[in-house]
């Protein structure tokens, strides 16, 4: 763990993660806070309200990108100027709007939603050496774990028991609180040794947005899919069982599992390729459905629990090293924008899987999804070396 200490003594590495949890954990909430608020709130059906959901993540995956070219061009101060006032307006009004004018303005809510994991992201890697590069993403993937399994949890008991209107405005507050606290930090986006923006010319991003990138992106995809996939899983094969009151438990597992094995993995001493990882989460994830009670699905989700803090932290770690400094946050917004996507490609397609077989063939189905992307990956991965970016480059991916 000696790793890890270093990390976390880095100046101003500590408030980072904190500040960057918080925020996580409510945009992770927000499409649940939006439900809870749209079913209970406004007493209209779940489909409404996941037309909601959907608009949310769809502006979110299409701002990832140009909230990061942003970024890059003028610095993480103004992209925080441009989207905490717009966030702080949203979850105000939004208990008051109508439904027609609330499913509009969500999309806009979403293009221009804090890009907190971006930000952390960039950060780690500036404030990091290449030694201690691998720890940091691995803290980062946790942290990510811990968002999850907090966050739609505290909306849905907050909704519960004080109201959805509430709920929404504290999930508002928290995401304003989370840029606030970027600006106030200011962490720094780039090495001391990498240029400042404007230094150098832009990179084309046809000169890094090569085969290798997109092998990363493709597996981003691949393990959002498979990861929705599970959760919907489940819920099906434990409704199956009526025993769907422990599928909170089987989910807290899944998230234990996940960052036990992601810290052990940052403690080794050699990373492994991302497809590799990704291709044994996808393995290990297709046999799970055939557990016939919860005890048993807790013991059977522990094996991809403990592959898949170690497969998102490569990913992060793969974009970073891929991109040039130049172009690190539009590289950083395509990973959210692609994991966005499959998690919006996830719950469908395992839930059609589940209709015309059974909750088993769930797990199955997220499992093949993470498997072809791992395949897809690592074909495209081997198609020709990896670009030269500014001398930190090491193998691997």
């Amino acid at each position: 763990m000696t790793g890890y200490r270093q990390v976390l003594a880095v100046p101003g590495m500590a408030p980072l993660l904190g500040v960057s949890l918080l925020a996580r954990t409510a945009i992770t909430a927000d499409a649940m806070a939006l439900t809870m608020h749209v079913v209970f709130g406004l007493d209209m059906s779940y489909a409404a309200a996941g037309g909601v959901a959907a608009t949310l993540t769809a502006g979110f995956a299409l701002g990832g990108p140009l909230l990061g070219r942003m970024m890059d061009a003028r610095g993480l101060r103004a992209v925080l100027l441009v989207t905490v006032i717009p966030q702080a307006v949203f979850w105000v009004s939004a208990p008051a709007l109508p439904y027609v004018v609330l499913l509009g303005v969500s999309f806009l809510a979403g293009l221009l939603m804090v890009p907190v994991v971006p930000v952390t992201r960039q950060a780690m890697s500036a404030m990091t050496t290449l030694e201690q590069r691998r720890a940091a993403f691995v803290l980062d993937a946790v942290a990510g774990e811990l968002s999850y399994m907090i966050g739609p949890a505290v909306v849905i008991v907050c909704a519960a028991r004080l109201s959805p209107e509430v709920t929404v405005w504290g999930v508002g507050a928290a995401i304003v609180a989370g840029g606030v606290g970027l600006a106030l930090l200011d962490p720094p986006l780039r090495a001391e040794d990498e240029p400042e923006a404007g230094t150098a010319g832009r990179p084309r991003r046809r000169d890094w947005l090569g085969a290798r990138m997109i092998a990363v992106l493709t597996m981003a995809v691949g393990t959002a899919m498979l990861l929705s996939g599970v959760d919907l899983a489940i819920v099906a094969v434990l409704e199956e069982a009526g025993q769907v009151a422990w599928a909170a438990v089987v989910v807290a597992v899944f998230g234990a599992s996940s960052i036990a094995g992601g810290l052990v993995y940052g403690a080794l001493p050699r990373s492994l390729p991302t497809w590799l990882l990704l291709g044994l989460l996808g393995l290990v994830t297709i046999p799970a459905g055939l557990a016939g009670d919860w005890p048993w699905l807790c013991v059977a989700v522990v094996g991809a629990g403990l592959l898949t803090a170690p497969t998102l932290s490569t990913m992060s770690d793969a974009v970073n090293r891929l991109a040039p400094a130049g172009v690190r946050g539009e590289a950083t917004g395509l990973q959210a924008s692609a994991a966005g996507a499959g998690f919006a490609l996830g719950a469908p397609l395992v839930g059609m899987a589940i209709d015309v077989s059974a909750p088993a063939g769930g797990f199955a189905a997220a499992g093949l999804a993470g498997l072809a992307a791992a395949l897809a990956g690592g074909l495209l991965w081997r198609r020709r070396p990896a670009p030269v970016t500014c001398g930190r480059s090491r193998s691997g991916g």
